[in-house]
């Protein structure tokens, strides 16, 4: 871990309520900027990790920066761990993160997964994703930065809305009001992970609002 390149932390604070998409571009570019500058650390790929709460905007911050690398001339993946994760097991399913993406594009092979399918009403491992090696992988969601993996990260973001209200309301829009108990519990759980976890202080970049 001593060894790991770290660069200059960037904190971009948005009002609540305020897109990423705004509120985002100038820590945007300094991620894309330092991740482009650095030695990739998972083989030939810069592996990027995007954690935090909740309904906090990881998922479009995600998009927005898979764009600017894109524009940059870079290839990218984008796996979220919403890919593997379900209400019942949150974060133990990272096994399977290791064995079907990060183990073979470290060494110079396309990674595969099941992706989670939902679409019955309960999870169950639905269609097979290949992901090709790129110059840039994003990972985002909850755990994505996690302390296991950090040796292997070009860049940690943490992004955050400080309001569990509005997080709250924000995840019960996309996902639907019937889901709003498993929220309540997913957000006591993501409190108490994070804070073993230690992902915040550990984070390279924060958007925070």
């Amino acid at each position: 871990m001593s060894s790991r390149w770290v660069p200059t932390r960037t904190v971009a604070v948005r009002p609540v309520g305020e897109s990423v998409r705004q509120a985002g571009e100038h820590l945007v570019r300094v991620i894309s900027d330092a991740v482009l500058a650095a030695p990739p650390r998972l083989g030939a790929v810069r592996v990027v990790a995007l954690d935090g709460p909740s309904g906090s905007g990881k998922s479009t911050l995600a998009e927005v920066l898979r764009g600017e690398f894109e524009r940059c001339g870079a290839s990218v993946e984008l796996v979220p761990t919403d890919h593997f994760a379900t209400w019942d097991n949150p974060v133990s399913w990272w096994p399977r993160l290791v064995d079907g993406v990060l183990r073979p594009l470290r060494t110079g092979q396309s990674g595969h997964y099941q992706v989670m399918d939902w679409t019955g009403g309960r999870p169950s491992l639905g269609r097979s994703r290949r992901v090709e090696v790129p110059d840039v992988l994003l990972v985002e969601g909850v755990s994505a930065g996690r302390r296991s993996v950090r040796a292997a990260l070009s860049a940690l973001v943490w992004v955050e809305v400080a309001s569990a209200g509005v997080r709250l309301a924000r995840a019960v829009r996309r996902d639907g009001a019937g889901a709003r108990p498993d929220l309540l519990r997913w957000q006591a759980f993501e409190q108490g992970w994070f804070a073993v976890d230690g992902t915040r202080d550990a984070a390279d970049h924060h958007c925070v609002g």
